[in-house]
């Protein structure tokens, strides 16, 4: 059954005034859909259409269907691209093609992964191998579609083995610019895996064969993402001239989204080189390219590039809001479009959180000998804590990285005052109990993924009401912030510090038990076993 979009087409017709033909109509219809001209397009497969069923040719008429649904697919008709590959499958049906039936599948498995139904996308796949799997083209398409559901599911070996096979579909059938596309694939998944060898060997074939048959923008993806492993394998200059000559190739064909990831390649390498000026202009134009391009995914890869650059500069505060945009960006990440494995590319992020966040702890602490170490331990204990009260994995990163930064605001303590060997005054300690504020005061501007800013403020208030700065008290203190300061006040006792000498842990054990209303019973009850549970060896203070 025609929409009615479609009924009223008219074929076009020849000098002679006679109709066209379908299979002409359908050979001038993909010559303006690889020229670029898509309204045209659409308006000679819409022809086709129309010709194939009043000369009865099924079979032209099922690919000028599919074809059809793919264009409509790419101006956003989803319901409309559908409708065509279900008619398509059905046309072919009837002849009793299976091939072309298999290539209606095939096309309607990739409108499942647009709607973000991988489960559907997957058997949809498997029953277009499944119908069609005697066509060596197909099965190679087939196989390639199947290792990209594999790869945004995070499914890393499987989606090797399915590029493996599409690779082998392709070599069959002599397709030199499928081989291209799969060689592509299996070096994004090698890299992915860290396979780097493989990944050089991949990106090579696939460059030199993409060259071959003249596609230019393969070509300047294997170049950028070949760049990529460079770095990581630190061959800076070899990666900074990929990049570059990816970018002489994106301007040749005017896709100006595609530098995004050419310019933060660009930005990586000189940044790992210690020229930061450079690596900072590079990485913006990255950013701004991104967002000019809708591209979420640029955007956020080179955001946290940047924050990894201004960790460097010692710029933390930098870093950190950086690190925070690009959480947001990752979190948006729709895998229907980007297809990548979001996942991965989140707990990827973290991993960069943590580091940049602990390395900001430690420098706070590194001037003072007494205090070196001390935000790692606690950080440690802490986490053992929240696990031994239950507490789910973001409460555990929160607790982490709260504990990573909660004395943040000492940087702004006098030196005189933060060193002095004998006791303070009381002038003295109400600057120094000033600490968690300036602590807030810093990260002002840094909009956390996770609740941190309780845990800095309030780590030094005790349940009883006798804490600072605000005497929050019971349960108005939040339970990470107990969790983290009863860790601290553990560490102070049983570390050396310049007022005073370290205790056994026994001695701290039983000081701590005289102040036990400083903390829910909740809270103790929960240190006191981590503790008391632990080896020699584990109590033993970080070197």
């Amino acid at each position: 059954m025609q929409s009615r979009g479609e009924a009223s087409v008219t074929p076009l017709v020849g000098p002679s005034r006679w109709p066209l033909r379908a299979a002409d109509l359908l050979h001038a219809a993909r010559e303006r859909e690889r020229a670029g001209c898509i309204p045209e397009a659409i308006e000679r497969y819409e022809s086709a259409i129309a010709a194939a069923q009043r000369d009865g040719e099924h079979a032209l008429l099922a690919e000028a269907l599919r074809r059809l649904a793919v264009l409509r697919h790419h101006r956003s008709e989803p319901a409309r691209a559908r409708e065509l590959c279900r008619r398509s499958y059905d046309a072919a049906r009837q002849i009793g093609d299976d091939v072309l039936a298999a290539e209606a599948l095939n096309t309607l498995g990739g409108l499942d992964v647009t709607a973000g139904s991988l489960e559907d996308a997957r058997k949809t796949f498997v029953r277009a191998l499944e119908l069609g799997g005697s066509s060596r083209r197909l099965r190679a398409r087939v196989q390639q579609n199947l290792g990209i559901v594999a790869n945004i599911q995070g499914e890393l070996s499987e989606a090797l083995a399915r590029y493996e096979r599409s690779l082998a579909a392709y070599r069959e059938c002599g397709d030199e610019h499928g081989c291209a596309i799969a060689y592509h694939n299996l070096g994004m998944v090698s890299a992915d895996r860290e396979r780097f060898d493989a990944a050089d060997c991949y990106f090579r074939e696939s460059r030199a064969l993409a060259e071959r048959v003249g596609d230019v923008y393969l070509q300047a993806l294997c170049l950028v993402n070949h760049a990529e492993v460079d770095v990581a394998r630190q061959r800076f200059e070899n990666a900074r001239q990929s990049a570059e000559s990816a970018l002489a190739l994106f301007d040749q064909l005017g896709a100006r989204g595609a530098k995004a990831g050419a310019y933060r390649v660009i930005g990586m390498a000189y940044r790992e080189t210690g020229r930061l000026t450079l690596a900072e202009s590079r990485l913006r134009s990255a950013i701004d390219l991104a967002v000019a391009a809708g591209s979420v995914l640029n955007e956020a890869e080179a955001s946290r590039e940047l924050a990894l650059l201004y960790q460097a500069m010692g710029r933390n505060q930098d870093a950190l809001r950086l690190l925070n945009v690009a959480y947001r960006l990752f979190r948006r990440l729709d895998a229907r479009v980007d297809l990548v494995h979001v996942g991965g590319k989140v707990a990827e992020l973290e991993g960069t959180y943590l580091a940049v966040v602990r390395e900001w702890g430690q420098s706070i602490e590194s001037s003072d000998g007494y205090t070196f170490g001390h935000c790692e331990r606690v950080a440690r204990h802490a986490v053992a804590v929240a696990r031994a009260l239950g507490l789910d994995e973001q409460a555990e990163t929160t607790v982490l990285l709260g504990a990573y930064l909660h004395d943040v605001g000492k940087v702004r303590i006098p030196h005189e005052i933060l060193h002095k060997p004998g006791s303070l005054t009381a002038e003295e300690r109400a600057v120094v109990q000033m600490h968690p504020v300036w602590g807030i005061e810093l990260l002002a501007n840094v909009d956390f993924p996770w609740d941190l800013k309780p845990i800095i403020r309030w780590h030094h208030e005790r349940y009883d009401g006798s804490g600072y700065p605000d005497r929050l008290k019971g349960d108005e203190i939040p339970l990470s912030a107990q969790i983290v300061g009863i860790l601290d006040v553990y560490d102070a006792l049983t570390n050396p510090r310049a007022y005073a000498p370290a205790l056994s842990v026994a001695q701290a054990l039983e000081a701590m038990a005289d102040c036990r209303g400083w903390w829910c019973e909740r809270v103790f009850r929960a240190f006191w076993c981590l503790v008391t549970q632990q080896t020699p060896e584990e109590r033993r203070p970080l070197e």
